[in-house]
Order: C-alpha cells, then structure tokens, then sequence
C-alpha cells in the first residue's frame, strides 16, 4: 500500500494547529524511548541543530509521500552520513517513527485508522528506500 500524502500533509496540517514548534516534543520522545541518542548531540547550539534537522526530515518525508521531486533525496544521502557518525541505520529510521508517534499523541481522536495506515506505509517504504541507500 502506497502512503497517502493527502493523509500525510494533513497529519502535519492537524499538529500545526495545535503546536508551533515540534522540535521540543519530538526530541523529547526521542530521548525518552532512546536515551542514549541525547549524547549525540552537543551541548551547545543543539536546539538550532535539532530544529534544522526536524525540519529538513518533515521536508524530506512529505516529498516522499508526494511528488519526490528532490528533497526525499536528504533520505538517502543522511543514512550513509549517520552511518559514518555511528548511528546505527535502525536508530536512524527510528526517528521517523518517533516523528509519526509525536504526531498521532497531538492528534488524539483525529489521528484516524487511515492516517495510521498511510504512516504505517511510509514508515514501511522509508525503510525499504534506506536499505537500499545503505
């Protein structure tokens, strides 16, 4: 099943109007499911970093969901960065997965079965394209 980027954009769309900034809820998650990610970032100027690289990843999974006209690329090319930084390529489709559970706890009662279903594709074809990336 091919991920909806209807159903994608509008989970973004939804968490938006409830949230300015994800950044403080993502890396929260993150941490608290994978504590030991916090040590991979500095200490200074990491909120920028952690920022920059949210939304570079928002960017990248809502063209991978749509017309994948270049910045799903990003996907690719940070699985063999992060794999030169150590980060396992398990750890690091993880983070999309923490993206996805950060927006369905915003979303509570609007976060319906057929938004589950196409992150539930996405997450799968991210995984697929990073395999082959590797």
């Amino acid at each position: 099943m091919n991920p909806s980027p209807d159903l994608i954009d509008l989970s973004f769309e939804l968490a938006a109007s409830r949230c300015a900034d994800l950044t403080p809820l993502v890396y929260q998650r993150l941490f608290t499911t994978h504590p030991e990610t916090q040590a991979m970032f500095r200490s200074q100027g990491s909120e920028l970093v952690k920022g920059s690289m949210l939304a570079l990843t928002i960017e990248a999974i809502l063209d991978f969901a749509g017309e994948r006209r270049g910045p799903f690329r990003l996907i690719a090319c940070e699985v063999v960065s992060h794999d030169g930084y150590g980060t396992p390529r398990e750890l690091f489709i993880t983070f999309f997965a923490v993206i996805r559970d950060t927006l369905r706890e915003l979303l509570g009662d609007e976060w319906s079965p057929a938004i589950a279903q196409a992150w539930d594709a996405l997450l799968a074809e991210i995984d697929a394209f990073a395999a082959i990336a590797a």
